[in-house]
Formats: structure tokens, C-alpha cells, sequence
């Protein structure tokens, strides 16, 4: 039965943590990385930012909009890509004291990744660098190779410094002797939400969770801020949405495709999330009660690249509240749900979400609440 490949999944993923350890990883100091001032993460005595980047959330849309979900406010990053300048934001990575270092989730799964050659892009950090040198990246949105997950590699010169803009031209000094390229065992979640040509969209309704696109508004180049969607999930998450390997839905969802994350699933470097398709009206993507993880965002078997698996109650009319996998697992046991890999459209392929949850808070939603027509984010 299909629950009974989820555990077993599952229980795979803790094996293959054996492996990584919690100091598998050496802190890699950043050099030759342009960054922006960093404020203080946000804390209230229910809420939590664990993503250093974070400027500033909300749990509660308080009318700014008619739509049930919340908002998060990040730091952009600056990028280049083939010449053009990108913006990035910076969420999660596979080693833990470079997360601690940088202020970001410590994700030992995305380590795996690094075993599906293809399923990440490359991030190149330049050492010493002329003024105006960028972190340099191998794919943006534009290009059918990006992925979000990125491998970092540092750069050294090995005479005078140059502005280095594309990997072209990284390759050719590598190549002619003037820079040394490292490749390190590190692995990134840094979707991008500006590229040349193009950027994550802004939905001017805000009145459905996915809608047109993830942003709340235009991003703040002045201010080196981006505002997202921040939406609810059980155990006690807020996330964002981003991207999915599944990329001709990707303009229905109001994200960016990134077929190269569809391996993660393989490497076992993605965790189930599980999308309530009918039953309970609520905040979820699909319009029903909020998502169910597997565990809390930033636990050791949690990732923010979702398998993502749609629930639809057998009898709507008989649903209730689950708030946990297991309750999931026992509905599905019990014969009240039905568990679906993707959609029920797409079943049995299934397909992958970039969903870092940058908040930790309790779960605000009330179906009764919600169906009296007063909404919780």
C-alpha cells in the first residue's frame, strides 16, 4: 500500500542521516561575497524566525488583504548570471556549522543531494574579487537546468584579481591557470526571485494561496528586501512557495518550474508534505485545511524540498481535523482518505515543491472559524 512506501521511505532517510552526523561539516568562511546588513530575527513569545535573514512577518493579514495567509519579509542577495545581475534569498543548508555561521536552517538531507549529479546548479563564490564582484551562478528560472539547490564552490586567483561574470569565464581562468575553482560538499536552498528577463511574481488579488504568483509586492532593490506569502502548516510551520520540478504546472501554481529538483526524491533529499484536495475549507493550497509535514521545519528529517502528495476524503462530508502524519497515515488505514503521489491527476508520478519555512509558530487555523467567513493566517 501506498503508506506503507511513505514510512518506509522514511525510515530510509534517518538511515542515510546516520551518515552525515551533526559535525560532518566544517563553517566555510564566505569571502568575496557582496552582503547586505543583516537586522535582528524577529521573536514574539509564540513566534520564531529560524532564517537569519528575516526582516520582518506577520501571522495575521490584519485587512491588508482578503486572502488567508500571512506575510514574510526577507533579505535579497546579489548574484550575476552570464553578465546580468540576479537576486537571490538565502533559506537552508546541508552543513550545520555553515548554517549556524550564515543564519540558516540546517537541512542534513540536502547533503544527499550531492548523490543525483544534475539535481543541483553550481554557486560560485569568488575570493578576494575586484570591487563589484558577485557570487557568479550557473542557472537562473530562464534556463531549463535550474534548480534552487545549489552547490557551492569557492574561487581563488591565483595572480591579480579580475572581474569574473558568468561561469564562462570562470572556466576559461580556471583553464588558463589564474584561478583555482574548489568544489565544496555544501548544498543551498537560494531560490532566486530576480533574473535578467524575468522574477517570481506578484499577485495583485491576494485573495487565493497560490494565486498569481508568491509575492506580496514588488521586491525593494533599494531596501534589499523581498515579501512573500507566508502560509500555515502542521506542526507548527509557515512557509513560502517558490519553485517545482513539475514545471508545465508551474504557472497554475503562480511559481517557477525546476525539473533538475524531480532527482532529489531519489536522493532522498525531500521530505512528504501532504496537500488536503477536498473536506475542511481552510488556508490550504488547495483551498482546504493546511498542509500536513512530516515534522516540524528543522527537524533532522525535514526538508524544505517537498514530495508533494494530495488527501481527499472518501465521504467530505465526514471530515475533521488532522493535525500530524500519523493521524493522516491512520485515516488513510482506516479507508477515510485517499493518498495520491502529485495529484490525482498526475498519480502515480509525483513531483516536487521548494517550500522553505523561514517562521515557526503555532497553527492558527479554526475550521469553524474559517467557515464562519473569519479567517486565520
Amino acid at each position: 500500500m501506498r503508506e506503507t512506501l511513505l514510512l518506509d521511505r522514511g525510515i530510509d532517510r534517518r538511515k542515510l542521516l546516520l551518515g552525515i552526523g551533526a559535525g560532518a561539516g566544517l563553517a566555510v568562511a564566505r569571502q568575496g561575497q557582496p552582503t547586505l546588513a543583516r537586522q535582528a530575527t524577529p521573536r514574539t513569545e509564540e513566534a520564531e524566525a529560524i532564517v537569519g535573514d528575516v526582516v520582518d512577518f506577520t501571522l495575521a493579514p490584519e485587512g491588508r488583504w482578503p486572502g488567508p495567509f500571512s506575510s514574510v519579509t526577507l533579505r535579497l542577495h546579489p548574484g550575476v548570471f552570464d553578465g546580468g545581475d540576479v537576486w537571490f534569498i538565502r533559506t537552508d543548508a546541508s552543513d550545520p556549522g555553515f548554517a549556524e555561521q550564515e543564519g540558516l536552517v540546517y537541512v542534513p538531507l540536502l547533503r544527499n543531494a550531492l548523490e543525483a549529479e544534475g539535481s543541483f546548479a553550481a554557486l560560485y563564490r569568488v575570493a578576494d574579487g575586484v570591487d563589484g564582484q558577485r557570487p557568479v551562478l550557473s542557472a537562473t528560472p530562464a534556463q531549463e537546468g535550474y534548480s534552487p539547490a545549489f552547490r557551492l564552490h569557492d574561487v581563488a586567483f591565483a595572480g591579480e584579481p579580475e572581474l569574473l561574470d558568468s561561469v564562462a569565464a570562470i572556466e576559461e581562468a580556471a583553464a588558463a591557470g589564474r584561478v583555482t575553482v574548489t568544489p565544496l560538499d555544501i548544498v543551498v536552498n537560494h531560490p532566486l526571485v530576480i533574473w535578467p528577463g524575468g522574477g517570481l511574481a506578484i499577485d495583485p488579488d491576494l485573495e487565493m494561496p497560490l494565486g498569481a504568483g508568491p509575492l506580496v509586492e514588488e521586491p525593494d532593490l533599494a531596501a534589499g528586501t523581498v515579501t512573500f506569502k507566508l502560509h500555515q502548516c502542521y506542526p507548527g510551520s509557515r512557509y513560502i512557495a517558490t519553485d517545482t520540478s513539475a514545471a508545465p504546472m508551474a504557472p497554475m501554481m503562480g511559481v517557477v518550474g525546476s525539473a533538475p529538483t524531480q532527482a532529489l526524491i531519489e536522493a532522498n533529499a525531500t521530505a512528504p508534505i501532504y496537500v488536503f484536495g477536498n473536506g475542511l475549507a481552510g488556508p490550504g493550497p488547495m483551498g482546504f485545511q493546511p498542509s500536513i509535514f512530516n515534522s516540524k521545519a528543522g527537524d533532522v528529517i525535514w526538508s524544505p524540498f517537498w514530495e508533494h502528495f494530495t488527501a481527499t476524503w472518501t465521504d467530505p462530508a465526514k471530515a475533521r481535523l488532522l493535525t500530524s502524519e500519523a493521524e493522516l497515515m491512520a485515516a488513510v488505514e482506516a479507508g477515510e482518505l485517499e493518498l495520491f503521489n502529485g495529484t490525482p491527476d498526475t498519480h502515480p508520478d509525483g513531483f516536487v515543491v521548494n517550500c522553505p519555512a523561514p517562521v515557526l509558530a503555532p497553527n492558527g487555523y479554526d475550521p469553524a472559524r474559517f467557515a464562519a467567513g473569519t479567517p486565520t493566517a
